[in-house]
């Protein structure tokens, strides 16, 4: 039995839509879920579900009775991301879960770093699991494609692209197809206790973007490098909250020093092609 965490999220949704596409049977894929109301499109389609939180420790131990592989969508809780995580792992450990495949950060160096509220948790919750005992996949995946617009913010054709990244490049992936490697690792063999680089082929910076979405548009984008400090003070006279500017700001950081450019990328070996370049993501996305 494969269970799948976050099943109605984005992520979650497109790693069970890709172990149905690849002939896993609908009786052998379980959805954790925390809202029954969002389970329609999953029971049509024949999926299982099981309630629970990472929160609440009862629920996933229920939730994990006869699960051998476990897709472990990580927390986007900062605050508490890592109690929560610890409930999924020590949940794991209790059934005798045989595999967990995890969904880590893609960095540089996670000892310095300008986000250490995501990756400290992301570093932490990798080692637990690699000294757990349990068989492992750790999937280091690179920031989303599907988040670039919010980064560039909702009025980029009329101020331009004003952002804190610098001249620092981000080997942007779409989501999808991060999931399709996850669900290429539970559909599969010879991943035990394997760490992956889920990340593009290659590094765009918001200079190439901006140059990018002019070309798609048909109209100049200037790309604006503020440093975070004056990024998150504009954006918050602007009536962004403090938190939301800081978060960005602290990426942006992160992007400027080059801490998401591992030029690493082990995809092509897990979904037999080479993930879809930028330029085709924005086109998709913003040539509508």
């Amino acid at each position: 039995m494969i269970l799948v965490t976050g099943a109605t999220g984005h992520f979650g949704n497109a790693a069970i839509q890709t172990l149905l596409k690849k002939g896993i049977p609908a009786s052998e894929i379980t959805a954790l879920v925390r809202d029954e109301k969002k389970t329609g499109d999953l029971k049509n389609q024949g999926i299982t579900f099981k309630m629970g939180n990472y929160d609440d420790y009862e629920s996933l131990e229920k939730a994990f009775e006869g699960v051998d592989k476990l897709l472990f969508i990580s927390s986007n809780d900062p605050e508490h991301g890592l109690d929560q995580h610890k409930n999924v792992l020590n949940a794991a450990k209790k059934n005798n879960v045989g595999h967990i495949v995890y969904t880590s950060q893609e960095t540089r160096n996670g000892k310095h770093t300008s986000i250490p509220f995501v990756i400290g948790i992301h570093k932490a919750t990798a080692d637990l699991i690699i000294n757990s005992g349990i068989t492992y996949t750790i999937l280091n995946n690179t920031l989303y494609a599907d988040s670039i617009d919010k980064f560039i913010g909702e009025n980029y054709l009329e101020t331009g692209i004003f952002f804190p990244a610098g001249d620092g490049k981000i080997p942007f992936m779409p989501r999808a197809e991060m999931a399709e490697a996850a669900a290429e690792v539970l559909a599969g063999t010879g991943h035990e206790h394997k760490i992956y680089s889920i990340a593009g082929e290659k590094a765009y910076s918001f200079d190439d973007i901006a140059e990018l979405l002019s070309a798609i548009k048909g109209k100049k984008i200037t790309y604006h490098k503020p440093d975070a400090n004056t990024f998150i003070d504009t954006v918050v006279n602007a009536g962004v909250p403090k938190e939301l500017a800081s978060f960005l700001g602290s990426f942006g950081d992160g992007m400027a020093n080059g801490e998401f450019d591992t030029q690493r990328s082990d995809v092509k070996h897990l979904i037999g092609r080479k993930p879809m370049e930028l330029e085709e993501f924005l086109k998709i996305t913003y040539g509508k």
